[in-house]
């Protein structure tokens, strides 16, 4: 296991390349947040994204925001919701917008493994309820789209010192949710033999 620091958007590949599953990573730079209702409206109603997503850090949210102004918001408490349901979207948001890297909460299915690993993306994984340290880590949103999705919107996040995360799956194909899973099917196995 490595410790890592890696600014997004990342336009090298390289940086991504590097990264491990189970390593730990410390991000800076910009993250983009959204959510269903963002992803529904890029990919099943054809809808460009007005942000560049090229080379992002996408992070699964709908934050709770106090608005300032017009188009402005400032941070109240910005989480992070299941990525599992999100899963189909893998695929396009790294063929077409060239996506590096995805984060959420509970991890992704074994069907994003393959789409991860041929567009040089990983997940992140992160813990479950921090949101309030998350928070912390946001210096500033710096720009929403879409605000008619409130909170489902496109944001656009500037961070320091965002995490730890870990690599939960990489852009190798190896996935820490599917070595888990795997490792207690066996040993559910043993204690069922055993009763």
């Amino acid at each position: 296991m490595a410790t890592h620091e890696v600014t997004f958007p990342v336009m090298d590949e390289r940086a991504i390349l590097e990264l491990r599953a189970g390593d730990e990573v410390v991000v800076q730079g910009h993250i983009i947040g959204l959510r269903d209702r963002t992803q529904i409206r890029i990919f099943d109603q054809g809808v460009e994204p007005p942000m560049d997503l090229r080379g992002a850090f996408l992070l699964h949210t709908a934050p709770n925001v106090r608005k300032v102004g017009e188009g402005r918001y400032e941070k109240l408490c910005i989480g992070t919701t299941t990525s599992a349901r999100m899963v189909r979207f893998t695929e396009p948001l790294g063929a077409r917008y060239g996506v590096r890297a995805i984060c959420g909460k509970g991890g992704f299915p074994d069907e994003a493994i393959e789409p991860m690993r041929r567009h040089g993306m990983v997940y992140f994984a992160i813990v479950g309820g921090a949101a309030a340290l998350e928070t912390t880590q946001i210096e500033e949103i710096e720009e929403v789209a879409w605000e008619e999705l409130m909170p489902e919107c496109l944001w656009k996040f500037r961070v320091r010192d965002f995490g730890p995360l870990t690599v939960g799956i990489d852009a190798h194909g190896t996935s820490l949710y599917h070595d888990v899973n795997e490792e207690a099917k066996k040993r559910l196995e043993g204690i069922l033999a055993r009763l």
